[in-house]
């Protein structure tokens, strides 16, 4: 749907555009001017203003149809009035046990070392071709 929007939106916006072109400025500009035309230049000055308003309000229909629709689904986030997570839910115990194993860097190091006797050593530079 807001696919469909955008392309109305967009084809409304190259009509303006078009639209108010081709209108008379003051100076003469890129206005229809002549007067071997089918309609006097009043009734085109009629016309052009008339279909400049009309699109005006189509794109500001559609323009505000499309913000709308961007913030349907978006949730307020503000932060006043909301609770701290830790008071909200509580994770656990209020005191957890001190860990046996010496900690969480402790085992992070000891799994490092099991995987480095596990691995070849690396070379340590760069290493020239043998031939076979």
């Amino acid at each position: 749907m807001q696919t469909v929007i955008i392309v109305v939106h967009l084809m409304i916006v190259a009509t303006l555009i078009a639209t108010v072109l081709l209108q008379k400025s003051e100076g003469g500009g890129l206005g229809v001017g002549g007067g071997a035309g089918f309609m006097s230049s009043r009734g085109t000055a009629n016309l052009l203003t008339r279909t400049t308003a009309v699109l005006a309000v189509g794109f500001f229909a559609t323009s505000l149809f499309l913000s709308w629709y961007a913030s349907y689904d978006r949730k307020p986030s503000s932060i006043v009035g909301t609770t701290p997570a830790s008071q909200s839910q509580p994770g656990g115990p209020a005191n957890p046990a001190p860990p046996t194993s010496g900690g969480i860097l402790d085992s992070l190091k000891k799994a490092d070392e099991q995987q480095q006797q596990q691995t070849p050593p690396a070379p340590s530079g760069p290493q020239a071709p043998r031939s076979q």
